[in-house]
């Protein structure tokens, strides 16, 4: 299993509309970026994930799963832009901030940190571990 991270604004689709979703969850449509729509590519079914809430909040809230592999991306007809399907999974009991992070310097070179504008990006399994613990999430 490898784990991933997806930023969304809250404004625009937040975590409560990720987990109004369901077991069908929803496409993780709309990226504009190779490196990210890459990594989209390498994901698979069961894959983990967090669901970090952008602008303002800047806040792991949440962990999803993604329930279905790369495919053409519904908003766009240009051929080059695929996405992932994702559901809610859980919530983070305590969210996780990115303050938080910063100071923790067990995460000192997660993505999050270091390329913090990708809107999709992997997690080691050990940041998915402390960031967990972190969430108050077994």
């Amino acid at each position: 299993m490898q784990y991933w991270l997806f930023k969304s604004e809250p404004s625009v689709w937040g975590w409560d509309d990720q987990v109004a979703k369901g077991e069908a969850g929803e496409e993780w449509d709309g990226v504009r970026n190779y490196q990210a729509r890459n990594f989209m590519r390498d994901m698979s079914v069961g894959d983990r994930g967090f669901f970090y809430h952008s602008q303002k909040e800047k806040a792991v809230v949440g962990i999803v799963e993604v329930c279905k592999e790369a495919h053409p991306d519904s908003t766009t007809d240009d051929p080059r832009w695929e996405c992932v399907d994702i559901k809610a999974i859980e919530p983070l009991k305590t969210a996780v901030t990115l303050e938080t992070i910063k100071a923790d310097p067990r995460l000192a070179e997660m993505s999050l940190v270091k390329s913090s504008r990708l809107s999709v990006q992997p997690v080691r399994a050990e940041e998915w571990q402390i960031i967990c613990a972190l969430g108050e999430i077994a």
